[in-house]
């Protein structure tokens, strides 16, 4: 019974709910990179290098039934042809540098609020506490009984 309410307070703690948030925010945020950079950065790009589609730009290792050459990385794979896909990876490499650097923005905007929470709790523990105003009087009247005696 111990294991089962040790796992229970595992999956329930706040820590792991941000968690499963993150990973379905995640997923949703990898399909609009996915969309982002195979529909709207890689097509001007294979524009520019002479109408280079990426997602079809592979090398044939061997070719499949019937043999090549094949017009599209489609074509090839219905044929059965062993290829080496190098604009698939070309698309994985700009999305993960999309997405490190959405990371890296969101890290840091963090860090930033956190050092910012850091120094005003710093600036609050610094500063003296100003004491009440009937404490300020009395203060300022036993000093003038002090003078009197």
């Amino acid at each position: 019974m111990n294991f089962l309410k040790e796992f229970r307070d595992f999956a329930v703690k706040g820590n792991m709910l941000d968690m499963a948030v993150g990973i379905v925010i995640g997923a949703a945020f990898t399909a609009i990179v996915s969309s982002m950079v195979d529909d709207i950065i890689m097509p001007p790009i294979g524009l520019v290098l002479g109408g280079v589609d990426f997602s079809d730009l592979f090398v044939k290792l061997r070719d499949g039934t019937p043999p090549g050459p094949y017009a599209t990385l489609q074509a090839a794979r219905d044929a059965g042809a062993v290829t080496w896909n190098v604009g698939n990876f070309i698309n994985a490499m700009v999305k993960f540098t999309i997405v490190a650097f959405a990371l890296f923005m969101v890290v840091k905007a963090v860090n930033n609020i956190r050092r910012l929470a850091e120094k005003e709790k710093k600036q609050e523990a610094a500063a003296p506490a100003v004491p009440p105003r009937d404490v300020v009087l009395l203060e300022e009247i036993r000093d003038l009984l002090a003078k009197r005696s």
